[in-house]
């Protein structure tokens, strides 16, 4: 039989020597550490990679921390310029309203004298009629005046109508005047409801 020696030690010659030298081969060959080592080793191992996650963690949270810092800066900021904005949209509110006042009271200013051009213009493109008193009473509107006949009566309601700015006319009296001997004459009391605008 044929030996191979694979450790590279020199054969002792001997009973001793060869049980020291088969003692060396297995502590040399076999061992691999013993439990408290490899338990040390696993302890470093696990200790480093906590040691690694807790930097990268905490690196993390300052990140974050400075990211907060920022936003609520800027959360401030916008903060101010929303309560500004609120404040010039509280005056333009204000000054929107100031305006449609006066914009109605000039609106109202107009009324009556667009009204009495109204009423003007149809007497002056109506034939025959004149006109006499006329008297705003709020929604409606009492004319009186003197025809030369009681077609011209007619053709005024009618113009009237046209205009838009009334809905309902009624004639409250006509009659003959008897004063003017020279011509016929009507005289009329006309009431005119007006027209919501």
């Amino acid at each position: 039989m044929i030996r191979i020696n694979l450790l590279g030690t020199p054969k002792a010659k001997g009973k001793r020597a060869s049980a020291a030298a088969s003692a060396v081969a297995v502590l040399e060959a076999g061992d691999s550490g013993s439990p408290m080592l490899k338990v040390a080793v696993a302890l470093v191992l696990v200790a480093g990679f906590n040691g690694w996650t807790w930097y990268h963690l905490d690196k993390n949270a300052q990140t974050i921390a400075k990211s907060m810092q920022v936003a609520e800066q800027k959360n401030r900021e916008l903060a101010e310029v929303k309560t500004r904005y609120l404040e010039r949209q509280r005056e333009a509110d204000n000054y929107k309203r100031r305006v449609d006042v006066i914009d109605q009271l000039r609106a109202n200013q107009s009324g009556p004298v667009e009204l009495l051009n109204t009423i003007g213009d149809t007497i002056n493109n109506t034939e025959a009629v004149w006109l006499s008193t006329m008297k705003d009473q709020g929604s409606s509107v009492d004319i009186e005046g003197m025809a030369l006949s009681t077609d011209a009566v007619a053709a005024l309601i009618g113009n009237l109508q046209k205009t838009g700015h009334f809905k309902n006319i009624e004639i409250k009296e006509t009659y003959q005047d008897e004063s003017y001997k020279d011509m016929q004459a009507f005289q009329f009391t006309l009431t005119c409801e007006k027209a919501k605008s």
